[in-house]
């Protein structure tokens, strides 16, 4: 990553744009970020990294006010950054959310973030995302890093620059993992570690196959497993073949049971056919002489006169047969004849009912006379229609004119009403038009007092948990000054005592032959002895790390108690001494109060429209008073002329109806029409009738002529001997069954076999049929063995099958679970193969922060005059949960390690500026590894001494020989001596400015 150039506008101090030339500063390799104590020096890297990230680091991210107070109205922040990143020119520009007045009326709206990041592709700037999200991958990717990364390696913010240095080892995990590209091996770990767990699955699913086998082949062959086996694992019964021999074990007893009921099968149906060969003997001699008693019985039963009187009564049905056509044809004949006399009687009924009660059944010769009659008067009654639908027309224009009318009328009164109403709603609307130009004129100062009731009311707020943070802040800053107390008196008794017991540690550390380090004499004839729990110098060095460790909690418990009773201080100016409740009640007030002429003032024009509209609907109400008065007027005049229509019209259709007892015209036509129809249908009835009769009269002449021809006495002596289609059927059965039965049974009688077996005695067929269903239960009991013996073995062997096939898919899952399992728990660090301990991926970059630390020790040896190293160590620190990656600091004075958060100030900007560096080399050495070119260093310096500052110069100055660019801010005056290139940032009223100078 390199810096080009950078704009800023309204961001943080710096209230107009800013010019930065990062190209120029870099030209030295080394540039210092100068100026006063709050003119924006961090505000700088702020825009890097917003411009990068769409945040900045630290506190000043949480509170989200990125924006220049002091910028012009209507201006938004923006921060323009070009920069190479991996290898690519970028220019990215960034807006932070920020509150603008609104466009249309009054207050404020939310403006939102917004980037747009484009690529330097053939001289020309190329868009590549205006989306917030897509940048952030963009850059993050590009970079290496992400905000927290970049601000811990790249980037060392104000407060910010020890969080490498005391980072807990699952952090330095997160960041070393990302900047030196390092989850390869985390995937492997991850792939193994879901392989194993595939494997497990799917080597599990194979042993509930199998064990659902083994149950399987248990219960059909009806054996227990072996005792000593777990079905829910086999995996060691699987493994020496002993569930194969137990499987083979069953399949061959199955095959010798096969073979045992096979054979008790082929002895009972031996049995069942030689008891079948004599129950059919015995049925057989059973059935002659049955059927030679039947037989006789027939032949005693029927004689020749019986058949001689079936054929007589057979051959009388057969002539009686044609007769019955005839029959039929005049009993249709009569039922019709009726059938058209009812209707006769029921038309005249009819033509009685139109005609009038008192009139008289006509004769056959009248009805002609009374049709025609009826004809001329529908022709008559039809010939005034043209009259009636004229004064049906003209009735429905009196209704209508009159309903337009009454509708005009009320209409007039309507508008008469509205034009008296209207002056008053004008005066009302005015009034309240008034109203609200008065409420505009109030807003503004509404607004001011609002504003400050509201920022009130905020600090009353926070000034309650403000000052539960300031007591708390008291207390603890107390309880750790007394804690120091304490110890540090401890730390005195445990040196005093040691001081008192330094003659045993020396007399302790004398060798035989060695000169006393006191006297210097070889001899020691009586060394001083130690008195039990006198301490050491590791008792001394604890005591005194436990003052530097409380006397370090101290300092940070100063720092925030004072920051505390500064925000304390600042919020009761706020507040103006009003307690929380006051303010909120002075708040909602002026709230109620601004919403309300809010409220009103946003009619104003609503209103002034409303008096227009009120003045131009009076106009249009009596124009149309005067268009309904002048509508009613012609309406009652048409409505006169149709109704004097309609008395002529009904006049003549009266005189038509007069005396038919008809109150309508209609009406008359169908009772005319009724009489027509009735004289011609009773016309019609007539006729048929007449025709039935001669139909009738011809049909029984036929019959009777038939009958007499066929040989009977009658019409009723044909219909005796007539027999229907059932009784026919039965005769002719009847007659063919006696002949049929008397010829078998002769035919039986004169068999001579029939006479041989009717001589001998019955045979017991009881006895026979017995001893036959006991074999045959015999047989089918050793049928059923033998089925289920065949099953079973059947059954046996495909599930043998089965189950050498699964074992034979399950051995290499079993075989590949076990070396993966090896595997996995080696890389994970839970083999005892694994001597360390120790993840891949920890492994990988416990080597890398190796390389780290012998870098970064380059460095720190002249930075701290060869005092102090960094160590790497495995083990874990206090509270950690992963180990591997934790770090120690080695002071060669001392010849003692310990952690980093026992060095004071000073020390530690050395040793974390050493292993920022450090991390950068190797970052940048590190094919594939995140492009450091560019790194800055935020405040430090002050907490220096004056020789190991030059010494932290010079190693700065180093920097350049490798083409790195280092960005140094502070405002320690020995600084800007030594570094000519400087981007100098100055302070005032109107906003912050930032000036480049190079030397």
């Amino acid at each position: 990553m390199r810096l080009h150039s950078m704009r800023i506008t309204a961001f943080g101090p710096f209230a107009d744009t800013c010019d930065v030339d990062f190209d120029a500063l870099s030209d030295s390799g080394l540039f210092l970020l100068s100026g006063p104590t709050g003119a924006g020096k961090s505000s700088i890297l702020d825009a890097v990294c917003f411009a990068l990230y769409g945040d900045v680091p630290g506190d000043r991210g949480t509170a989200g006010r990125l924006r220049c107070d002091q910028a012009p109205e209507g201006v938004a922040a923006q921060v323009r950054l070009e920069c190479t990143l991996s290898g690519r020119r970028f220019r990215i520009e960034r807006s932070p959310k920020w509150e603008r007045a609104k466009k249309r009326g009054t207050g404020v709206t939310t403006q939102q973030a917004s980037v747009v990041i484009s690529e330097r592709v053939a001289d020309a700037w190329q868009p590549l995302s205006t989306r917030l999200d897509e940048t952030g991958h963009l850059v993050t990717q590009l970079v290496g890093l992400n905000l927290t990364q970049f601000t811990q390696v790249a980037m060392l913010p104000q407060g910010r620059f020890q969080a490498f240095l005391r980072a807990r080892s699952e952090e330095r995990h997160a960041l070393l993992r990302q900047v030196f590209r390092t989850g390869r091996f985390d995937r492997i770990e991850q792939w193994l570690r879901e392989r194993r767990l595939d494997l497990h699955r799917t080597s599990a699913s194979h042993a509930r196959d199998v064990a659902q086998l083994v149950s399987r082949i248990s219960e059909t062959a009806g054996r227990h497993l072996p005792t000593d086996w777990a079905v829910a694992d086999l995996s060691f019964e699987a493994s020496d073949d002993a569930v194969t021999t137990w499987v083979h074990g069953l399949l061959v007893a199955a095959e010798q049971e096969v073979e045992a009921t096979a054979s008790a099968h082929d002895h009972a149906q031996e049995a069942v056919v030689e008891s079948a060969a004599a129950l059919s003997t015995g049925q057989a001699l059973s059935e002659r002489q049955a059927a030679h008693s039947a037989a006789a019985a027939i032949l005693a039963d029927h004689d020749d006169d019986e058949l001689a009187q079936l054929r007589s009564r057979s051959r009388r049905a057969d002539r009686a047969e044609p007769l019955t056509e005839l029959e039929a044809t005049a009993v249709e004949d009569a039922a019709l004849l009726a059938h058209l006399r009812r209707e006769a009687a029921a038309v005249t009924e009819v033509w009685l009912r139109v005609a009038g009660g008192d009139r008289a059944v006509p004769s056959h010769a009248d009805i002609p006379r009374l049709l025609a009659d009826a004809g001329r008067a529908v022709e008559v009654a039809d010939a005034s229609r043209p009259d009636a639908e004229r004064l049906f027309e003209v009735s429905r224009l009196c209704e209508e004119v009159s309903e337009r009318l009454t509708g005009a009328r009320a209409e007039v009164i309507r508008l008469t009403t509205d034009l008296q109403a209207a002056p008053a709603r004008l005066r009302a609307a005015e009034a309240d038009l008034a109203l609200a130009d008065a409420a505009q004129h109030r807003l503004t100062a509404s607004l001011t007092a609002l504003a400050a009731a509201r920022q009130r009311a905020e600090a009353a707020l926070a000034l309650i948990e403000v000052t539960s943070i300031l007591e708390r802040a008291r207390h603890d800053r107390e309880a750790a000054r007394d804690l120091v107390a304490r110890l540090k008196e401890t730390w005195l008794e445990t040196r005093e005592a040691r001081l008192d017991g330094m003659a045993a540690e020396i007399a302790g550390a004398l060798a035989v032959g060695a000169s006393c380090p006191v006297c210097g004499s070889h001899e020691h004839p009586a060394p001083a002895v130690a008195a039990a729990g006198i301490p050491d110098a590791a008792d001394e060095r604890a005591a005194r790390k436990d003052v530097d460790d409380a006397e370090a909690v101290l300092l940070v418990l100063d720092d925030q108690l004072r920051e505390s009773e500064s925000r304390h201080t600042r919020l009761l100016t706020v507040c103006e001494g009003q307690s929380a409740q006051d303010a909120d009640l002075g708040l909602v007030e002026l709230e109620r109060t601004h919403d309300a002429d809010t409220s009103t003032a946003q009619r104003c024009a609503e209103l002034r429209a409303t008096v227009s509209r009120i003045r131009e609907a009076d106009e249009e109400v009596r124009s149309a008073h005067d268009a309904a008065t002048k509508r009613c007027v012609d309406l009652e005049s048409r409505l006169e002329l149709h109704g004097a229509e309609r008395a002529r019209l009904r006049a003549r259709i009266d005189q038509v109806l007069a005396g038919t007892g008809c109150a309508s015209l209609a009406e008359l036509v169908r009772l005319r029409i009724r009489e027509h129809d009735a004289a011609a249908d009773l016309c019609g009835a007539r006729e048929r009738v007449a025709m039935a009769e001669r139909d009738l009269a011809k049909a029984e002449r036929a019959l009777a002529d038939a009958a007499l021809g066929a040989g009977f006495e009658s019409v009723d002596d044909a219909r005796s001997a007539r027999l229907d289609p059932d009784e026919r059927d039965a005769l002719v059965s009847e007659i063919s069954r006696v002949d049929e039965a008397v010829r078998a049974a002769r035919s039986v009688i004169d068999d001579p076999r029939q006479q041989a077996a009717a001589a001998l005695p019955r045979p017991d067929l009881e006895a026979l049929v017995a001893e036959h269903a006991d074999a045959e239960i015999r047989a089918r009991v050793a049928h059923t063995r033998h089925d289920e013996a065949m099953r079973r073995h059947t059954r046996l062997r495909a599930l043998s099958d089965q189950a050498t096939a699964e074992l034979e898919r399950w051995a290499p899952i079993r075989d590949e679970l076990e070396l993966t399992a090896r595997l996995s728990h080696f890389v994970e660090g839970k083999s005892p193969d694994n001597l360390l301990q120790m993840r891949l991926s920890a492994y990988v970059l416990a080597h890398r922060l190796t390389q780290v630390v012998a870098a970064a020790n380059e460095r720190l040896a002249g930075m701290s005059d060869q005092r102090y190293s960094l160590e790497h160590t495995g083990k874990r620190g206090a509270g950690e949960t992963r180990g591997g990656l934790s770090l120690l600091v080695r002071d060669d004075w001392s010849g003692e390690a310990r952690d980093p958060a026992t060095l004071s100030g000073g020390e530690t900007f050395v040793v974390s500026l050493a292993l920022a560096l450090g991390l950068a080399d190797v970052i940048t050495s590190e094919a594939g590894g995140a492009d450091l070119d560019t790194l800055f260093v935020d405040e430090g310096f002050g907490s220096l001494d004056a020789d190991t500052l030059d010494d932290v110069m010079d190693t700065l100055d180093g920097l350049r020989d490798g083409g790195r660019i280092v960005g140094v801010v502070s405002h320690v005056a020995e600084m800007q001596t030594r570094i000519p290139s400087q981007l100098r940032v100055t302070k005032g009223r109107a906003g912050s400015q930032a000036s480049v100078y190079v030397g």
